[in-house]
């Protein structure tokens, strides 16, 4: 029973080892850094037979959010983060979307004003805002207080983290290794050393049963002198 109850706290323990490790490693699995529009000011609108333009904004596999405050070109409409619309999307770890800014067309196509790879790094400087700047098409600034940068230098160069989650891959494999092994070590050292407190109450147990019988034999030659 204390061999049974030893194994599975070494189990335990090692699972939550192994999980604190898998968090410490990843941590983008579990927080999500939401994203919201501080401004945006249109400098055109792509759409002839429309007086309000009807713009959105989208990233890949999401779905569209509609800006129903932008009506004209060349006014800075400003938002405070609660608007019904918002927020604009979420990153739930350290991988750029493909988003942008679009306008509903009648006939055709949508129109696109621009389309980049948004990333948690761009939010670097200590206000955690992102300012994006299109020549002759609009200029916005989004607010990510949860994102943290992976940049300190002052040029904001992208960084390749292509290579970083194989690294912690092979971090996760080696403790889990590591961790299976001394849980298996602690274990055989247990079952031994169980055997041996098992042999010496055996030997004892035996060494008791002798005395017993020798005091019996002593009795029975007294009793027949």
């Amino acid at each position: 029973m204390t061999l049974i109850l030893l194994m599975r706290s070494r189990s335990v323990a090692a699972k939550i080892l192994g999980f604190f490790i898998l968090l410490s490693c990843f941590p983008g699995l579990i927080s999500s850094a939401i994203v919201t529009l501080d401004s945006l000011e249109i400098f055109t609108t792509h759409e002839w037979f429309k007086i309000k333009p009807t713009v959105y904004f989208k990233c890949a596999g999401e779905n569209k959010t509609i800006l129903p405050d932008i009506k004209a070109k060349h006014t800075l409409y400003t938002f405070r983060g609660e608007e019904s619309w918002q927020p604009l999307t979420n990153f739930t770890n350290t991988k750029c979307k493909r988003c942008g800014f679009y306008e509903q067309d009648i006939l055709e196509k949508d129109d696109v004003f621009e389309e980049w790879e948004f990333c948690p790094s761009d939010f670097y400087n200590p206000d955690r805002n992102y300012v994006r700047f299109k020549d002759k098409e609009f200029n916005a600034t989004f607010s990510c207080l949860d994102c943290i940068p992976n940049v300190t230098d002052s040029n904001h160069k992208p960084v390749d983290h292509s290579g970083g989650s194989a690294g912690h891959l092979v971090i996760i494999i080696f403790v889990s290794f590591i961790v299976t092994c001394v849980s298996i070590v602690g274990a055989v050292g247990a079952f031994k050393y169980w055997q041996k407190k098992k042999r010496e109450q055996d030997q004892a147990r035996f060494l008791k049963l002798f005395e017993e019988g020798d005091n019996l034999e002593d009795d029975l030659t007294l009793d027949n002198m």
